[in-house]
């Protein structure tokens, strides 16, 4: 397989992420609307400045680096320094709470904390008491760590590396409340990022508008990643707004998206063919494209977005084809390397026969090494002959493609960030007033699903919508948040007592109709 002999020796040569192809169309890795290039040559420089910063920091292959900072094109060069010394990289939310991110900071364990220059205060105590270091990076590149790269004294970077060593950590939400970090190695994400870079015909001359962030496997590995192992150039936004990513569309070959930056481009009255005419790709992940937002983006400007169906836990599974059918409601077929199959929610076993309903597992070289620090949850997910569970509940048609059809573990996908029920009924359980709660999604007109929350009040106390939700904002990222809570006598139970959360589903399955707003 040349591919996977390309993509291994990629990983073990830190050198190769960073050098542009022979015969590239030009040397450009990234650009701002303000005007800033940086081109690979400066990309290898800078980031190994950086890299022999953190290194003077104490950092060693293998030491976590912690870092919750502001999309810039300086935090793309803090990855590339992190791979190229062989740290891992542990990305945080900016939207997440202090009490979040102290957890994350105690379980990870780094060696250094990258954070905003206007958290310092807040990360200060918990940096005395456990030891680690901590270095400031701002959105215009303020901070110490750029300081300290500018004085810092070369020293001798890895040359190479074992492709199973941890290059990464991601912290996915859990369904007990508690984030587990999925371990994510360096075989994982170039193999991931040479077949992506084939499936989807990048190139030299590609140029990818960037409007995600980057502490999320879409923004940071299937679009970063997929760049720099095809040689080709950011066009590079600090976050997703309509009228600029509409205005710089005409910058770029290729746009990766959520379903809910569709929804809002659909919007604009100049969504057009003349607008997208230098653009040959649209791509969509983290939860499905309305059928209804596929015809009218078609119908617009001539474009079929291309859908896939990727995780923490696995990167890209699969992908609707470059060429041939892009079925809308299907997340396409396997990418190569990759195999998924359909069992038996009940018996565990496999589904041989197209189009049965049952759970999904997936076994590939895309597949992470297992949960930081916690060895029974990651058994666990595991079956014996080696396949991932993903927890999704799916089907495969009888042409090879993949449809989700529900998700097991009851995570609700708004606005392409991932929401476990549980972590939020933790919060609002532990208010006064509330007895016990559900937390579901269902439609929503702009964020795909609408997490929701019913509750139920303790004998005598008498809740406010207004006042739960402005409590668990302190607790709780904003898109963690439920956008309605709803006051009932009780919740649906079985007969063996659990919560019926597909009755709530159907019974305010309309509550958000009519809402159009984009809050």
């Amino acid at each position: 397989m040349l591919w996977h002999d390309a993509a291994m020796s990629f990983a073990r040569d830190p050198a190769g992420w960073f050098e542009q192809p022979p015969g590239c169309a030009n040397s450009l890795f990234l650009r701002t609307p303000q005007g800033r290039d940086l081109s690979y040559a400066e990309l290898r420089e800078q980031s190994g400045r950086i890299a022999s910063a953190l290194s003077q920091r104490g950092a060693l292959p293998g030491d976590r680096i912690a870092v919750q900072v502001d999309k810039s094109p300086e935090a793309v060069l803090l990855y590339a320094a992190c791979l190229r010394l062989g740290a891992v990289f542990v990305p945080i939310n900016v939207a997440n709470t202090p009490n979040e991110v102290e957890y994350f900071l105690r379980d990870s364990q780094p060696r250094v904390a990258v954070i905003r220059p206007q958290d310092l205060t807040l990360i200060e105590p918990l940096a005395r008491e456990t030891g680690m270091v901590i270095e400031t990076l701002g959105a215009n590149g303020d901070g110490s760590l750029l300081r300290a790269a500018e004085s810092s004294i070369d020293c001798k970077l890895p040359t190479r590396f074992d492709p199973s060593s941890i290059a990464a950590i991601i912290y996915t939400s859990g369904t007990t409340g508690r984030s587990k970090g999925a371990m994510l190695t360096r075989a994982n994400l170039v193999s991931n990022a040479v077949v992506l870079a084939e499936a989807w015909r990048f190139t030299s001359s590609d140029v990818l508008l960037h409007t995600l962030p980057l502490f999320h496997i879409h923004g940071l590995f299937a679009a970063i990643n997929t760049v720099l192992a095809s040689g080709s150039s950011l066009f590079f936004l600090s976050k997703f707004d309509c009228a600029e990513t509409l205005l710089h569309l005409r910058q770029a070959t290729v746009y990766m998206g959520v379903p809910t930056h569709y929804t809002r481009l659909l919007q604009q009255n100049g969504l057009a063919q003349e607008t997208t005419a230098t653009v040959r790709l649209f791509i969509s992940g983290s939860a499905p494209v309305l059928s209804e937002s596929h015809r009218e983006f078609l119908q617009r400007t001539g474009h079929v977005i291309l859908e896939r169906y990727g995780m923490s836990e696995t990167l890209m599974n699969t992908s609707n084809p470059y060429d041939g059918l892009r079925l809308p409601g299907s997340v396409g077929l396997p990418l190569k390397g990759t195999t998924i199959r359909v069992t038996n929610a009940e018996t565990g076993a496999v589904e041989a026969e197209p189009d049965v309903i049952g759970m999904l597992q997936v076994r590939g070289p895309n597949v992470f090494a297992g949960y930081w620090r916690d060895e029974e949850k990651t058994r666990g997910e595991f079956t014996a002959d080696g396949w991932f569970k993903t927890g999704d509940v799916g089907r495969i048609d009888r042409d090879g493609y993949v449809h989700i059809v529900g998700r097991a573990k009851d995570l609700v996908i708004s606005g392409g960030y991932n929401v476990y029920p549980k972590e939020v009924e933790t919060e609002l359980d532990a208010l006064a007033g509330v007895l016990e709660s559900a937390v579901f999604g269902v439609p929503h007109p702009d964020f795909g699903e609408g997490v929701t929350a019913a509750v139920v009040a303790r004998p005598g106390a008498v809740l406010s919508e207004e006042i739960i939700i402005d409590s668990v904002k302190a607790r709780l990222a904003r898109y963690k948040v439920p956008k309605r809570i709803l006051v009932v006598d009780e919740l649906p139970r079985n007969t063996m007592g659990k919560v019926q959360k597909n009755a709530l589903r159907k019974t305010f399955s309309a509550i958000y109709a009519d809402d159009k707003g984009l809050g």
